[in-house]
């Protein structure tokens, strides 16, 4: 009742007075009353429903996993999980010693962010862990902050060596802090809807940063398959000198680690290729890189490669979980730029290859919260001593190629490297690092067949070409990190010069039709007589809207300028000759009041009474040549805005055309940019929004009406 009340009372004019009826009325009615418990349970309801939204946003397990089909799926996760679980064994170990790190890390980075993406993850079939690229640009960050000859210490008073526990634990906690720091920086973005960012690395620009990173990992291992010591190179150009240092070197090459490292790599290459021929007729693909390492590691340990060939092996593997550590937050300064990079790559590839899989089975992935997602697998995994992680192509396609329906299928895998950290992975001490070096440059297979692309983008798109291989080049030249500073800039540059070189063009009519097309490229198009209508496939911006007005006068069809300049000297030659005719005509004047002829002088006699105003001087007046048209539509359908510089330059040409007798009018202009227009102080007596109109056509029947009436007033006066 009390409701009703107030509904009654709001509906009233604000200054209406009660009758006396009203307010016995009202007295008569019950004071408002609680709110009922149906409209408490409603609210209730609302808030637990935008609530339980928000948690399957973030939590999206929650809402596949109870309707998870046990029957049709569970087991094909089961030997998907197991298939990938193996394959994160090995690769774990080789990229932990690509980011010039202890083997263990591996193991970790292959635990726990796995186990995490369950959670949070919206992709069913990717597969994230360590991954090559990640791990070479990590790698590149400890060298150069903690190359080893900051622990060099002396051994008996004479000899050097480096102290290997110190630098790798310096290392870990770096490598550390790094990922902290990336995972905020991706939890961050996603969290304020910026998954668009990776939209400014576009595909070509990707596959030559991965192309040329993987370049950055084949040299980087060759130390290893040659079995010699070489100093830590950072910075632009580093690769280079670590190449030559690699061929000064190659005389002290150890044969023993050289013939295990290109035994394991024809024997992984080939059961590789087996796989991918024979992928339909097996269960699941043969696991040669963990068979590679169990049979090396069995042999190195009954021969005892290390100490009778010299054959560097990995060393100890400490068993068991590490508690968590807080990071080292003073490293933050130092690495906020290499952190951001890899957070910007890794999501990069991570969402490529979601999306690939996404539209192949039927399911979408959330951009934003796949960021969130990664950067929460980095964020807690730093924690505890993981490295960054992407998705690796490899692993991903086993996980979908055996059966794997859903991130169920990451937690088994991760429970097989749980049970390898806990029981399995001290075994591993006498794995030749040869061996993990050969597992790495194998697969570098997929990335360098990315190769191809310059023959196909040579025929499809010669400035995606470009863009290709100035980052490949300069990813080599400049190191990771600024290579790809330089390569997202160089993209963008590439943008701006194709908005300031945009396709200009004279739009026809069709016949009968209210279609307008390119004369040049549609025969049945034909130009509007007396109308010049202009079309930019572009915006307008300060970059290009110079050339905007040049091409437009270009395509009139005049010399604009010159004509202006022409008609300029014309009218400043009467001006002169009407000065003279009147001097001349008050000389005359003056001698005749005087009694006194004066000789004859030629006077150009000025048309119209004496005093009248003469008439405005017209091209036709002056002698100077005509355009052909006399109207200019300007197409602004494909404009999205319009700056400052743009806005004044739009005036000019508005001027110059009224100059020349032409009158401008813009068609298909959209609402934001005509907003923007009139902040700019674009409108004025001479410009005003009559030349404005909603297509093309509707302002070529404006002038053509226009046209008819200017030639009836024509013969009403003669």
């Amino acid at each position: 009742m009390g409701m009703a009340v107030e509904m009654a009372l709001s509906h009233r004019a604000p200054r209406e007075v009660l009758s006396e009826a009203d307010l016995e009325e009202l007295a008569q009615r019950k004071p408002p009353t609680k709110p009922s418990l149906r409209s408490c349970l409603r609210k209730t309801r609302c808030s637990v429903s935008t609530a339980k939204s928000l948690l399957y946003r973030f939590l999206p397990f929650l809402r596949w996993m109870p309707r998870y089909p046990v029957k049709d799926w569970l087991l094909g996760d089961i030997v998907s999980g197991f298939s990938v679980g193996i394959m994160h064994l090995p690769q774990g170990l080789a990229y932990a010693l690509l980011a010039g790190l202890p083997p263990v890390t591996g193991l970790y980075s292959s635990f726990y962010p796995v186990f995490l993406y369950f959670f949070f993850g919206t992709s069913r079939h990717n597969s994230v862990g360590p991954f090559a690229v990640i791990s070479v640009m990590i790698g590149s960050v400890t060298d150069s902050l903690l190359p080893s000859e900051n622990f060099m210490e002396s051994v008996n008073g004479s000899n050097m060596t480096v102290n290997e526990a110190r630098r790798d634990a310096a290392r870990v906690e770096l490598v550390a802090t790094i990922t902290v720091l990336t995972g905020i920086f991706q939890v961050a973005l996603g969290l304020l809807q910026f998954g668009f960012v990776v939209t400014y690395l576009s595909d070509p620009l990707v596959r030559g940063y991965t192309t040329a990173a993987s370049v950055h990992v084949l040299v980087s291992q060759l130390k290893n398959v040659f079995g010699v010591s070489l100093g830590e190179h950072s910075g632009p150009l580093s690769l280079f000198m670590t190449f030559i240092e690699i061929c000064q070197k190659l005389p002290q090459t150890n044969v023993g680690t050289l013939v295990t490292a290109i035994i394991a790599m024809v024997a992984i290459f080939a059961v590789k290729e087996f796989n991918h021929i024979f992928a339909t007729k097996l269960p699941m693909p043969i696991p040669i890189e963990l068979i590679t390492i169990i049979v090396s590691t069995g042999i190195s340990y009954g021969v005892n490669l290390n100490a009778k060939f010299g054959i560097s092996v990995v060393g100890h593997i400490p068993s068991g979980l590490k508690p968590p550590v807080v990071p080292n937050v003073s490293y933050f300064g130092q690495v906020v730029g290499n952190a951001f990079a890899i957070a910007v790559v890794g999501y990069a590839i991570c969402i490529s290859l979601g999306k690939i899989f996404a539209l192949k089975h039927g399911y979408k992935v959330d951009s934003n919260q796949e960021l969130i997602a990664l950067g929460l697998c980095n964020f807690l995994g730093g924690f505890f001593q993981c490295f960054a992680i992407s998705c690796s192509m490899s692993r991903s396609l086993v996980q979908e190629s055996t059966g794997g329906n859903s991130q169920v299928a990451g937690v088994i895998s991760s429970l097989v490297i749980l049970v390898t950290i806990l029981k399995i992975g001290e075994l591993f001490r006498d794995l030749p690092k040869a061996i993990l070096s050969a597992i790495i440059i194998i697969n570098l297979k997929g990335m360098f067949k990315q190769f191809s692309d310059l023959r196909t983008l040579w025929k499809s798109n010669q400035v995606d070409l470009m863009v290709w291989i100035v980052t490949f080049v300069a990813t080599l030249m400049l190191n990771l990190d600024i290579g790809l500073g330089a390569s997202v800039a160089f993209g963008l540059l590439t943008v701006i010069f194709r908005t300031q070189l945009p396709h200009y063009s004279i739009l026809g009519r069709v016949s009968d039709t209210d279609v307008y097309r390119d004369v040049a490229e549609y025969q049945m198009a034909q130009e509007v007589p007396g109308v010049k209508i202009f079309r930019s496939s572009s915006t307008l911006y300060f970059a290009n809207v110079e050339l905007y007005a040049e091409a437009l006068k270009k395509k009139s069809g005049i010399n604009v300028d010159r004509l202006i300049e022409k008609k300029k000297k014309a009218l400043k030659k009467l001006k002169k000759q009407q000065k003279k005719a009147e001097k001349e005509k008050a000389k005359r004047k003056k001698d005749t009041e005087d009694g006194q002829n004066g000789p004859g002088v030629a006077v150009i006699e000025l048309s119209g009474a004496e005093g009248s105003t003469p008439p405005k001087p017209t091209l036709h007046t002056l002698g100077l040549p005509q355009p052909s048209f006399h109207a200019v539509i300007l197409d602004f359908s494909p404009v999205s805005f319009v700056d400052t510089v743009s806005i004044k330059i739009l005036k000019n040409i508005f001027r110059d055309f009224h100059e020349i007798e032409a009158d401008v009018f813009i068609a298909g202009c959209p609402e934001p940019v005509l907003a923007q227009l009139e902040r700019g102080n674009f409108f004025s007596s001479a410009i005003t929004k009559h030349c404005f109109f909603p297509s093309v056509h509707d302002a070529v029947l404006h002038i053509s009406g226009e046209q008819r009436q200017t030639l009836v007033d024509l013969s009403t006066r003669m």
